[in-house]
């Protein structure tokens, strides 16, 4: 078991944590918003965290007179739309910039290999960034999300990032329903990525309960995986579990390969490390 951190990039950064709070830099705006886990002492002076042009309390954010409605945030060569949610985030998960990464490097080892456009499968997809990477590395992407506004939210940064061009497939779906019928299609994925919630529910009422659900979308996936898979990741967030329980299940589910498992997690800039959910991934190339 390991953690898997990131010190962010040019256009994030984690400033600071502590006193149940995070400090963070997305693009040129600073944010402050509660992370109960951060109950240690906050490392910068208190006018810092004051001066951030959003805070989120009391279920709001009181921001600046002039902070925008959204904005642009820049990955290599990727840019997304980050705006103030009512759920307290951006649309963009930091910490997931180490899976963009893995995704990145896995595509371009099999292009190396074969220069083939592997099937990439992206279940609870969000805003979609890790379709994004897939898909200017060269993949063809199907993106499934229950939520229209995050698929369309996951539309607009398909242009912001000059990637119309690219071949993504969105799907308006419930997770487990999806692999259902692209089993019985006889559908193949090259990999598969996960990002499942404690709790949810699909377009039509379909419940997901973690504990009851994922199991069953994991048996789902290992049958979708093609004869020569290149990789299947899974996160989750506020589970009452260690990431020894998502090793097992993918011990259960898939074929061997190299399993690494363990917290995704951000430094900031003290070299303090925040813990941000559990994480397992397989990788066979």
């Amino acid at each position: 078991m390991k953690v898997i951190s990131t010190k962010g990039w040019s256009d994030y950064g984690l400033l600071d944590s502590g006193n149940g709070l995070r400090l963070e830099r997305f693009g040129k705006f600073v944010i402050s918003k509660p992370d109960p886990q951060a109950i240690w002492n906050q490392s910068l002076a208190k006018s810092q965290w004051e001066a951030a042009d959003a805070k989120f309390q009391n279920d709001t954010w009181i921001k600046k007179s002039d902070f925008p409605q959204n904005w642009h945030v820049n990955y290599k060569e990727l840019k997304f739309l980050a705006k103030l949610t009512p759920f307290k985030h951006t649309g963009i998960f930091p910490e997931q910039s180490l899976n963009w990464d893995f995704i990145e490097e896995k595509i371009n080892n099999q292009k190396s290999i074969n220069n083939s456009k592997p099937y990439i499968l992206n279940l609870f997809a969000y805003t979609g960034i890790a379709s994004l990477v897939a898909a200017a590395n060269g993949a063809k992407v199907t993106h499934v999300d229950a939520s229209k506004p995050s698929i369309a939210w996951a539309k607009e940064n398909q242009t912001l990032s000059n990637l119309l061009d690219k071949p993504i497939r969105y799907i308006l779906d419930d997770a487990i329903e999806f692999c259902a019928r692209e089993i019985r299609r006889g559908d193949k994925y090259d990999g598969i990525i996960m990002d499942p919630p404690v709790y949810g529910h699909g377009p039509n009422g379909e419940l997901w309960d973690f504990n009851k659900s994922f199991p069953i979308l994991l048996d789902h996936c290992s049958k979708l995986l093609s004869d020569k898979p290149l990789f299947v990741i899974a996160n989750a967030y506020a589970v009452s579990a260690s990431a020894i329980m998502l090793k097992n299940l993918f011990e259960d589910y898939f074929p061997k390969g190299n399993l690494e498992y363990g917290e995704l997690a951000l430094e900031q800039e003290s070299t303090r490390l925040l813990s941000t959910g559990i994480i397992s991934r397989l990788s066979f190339i």
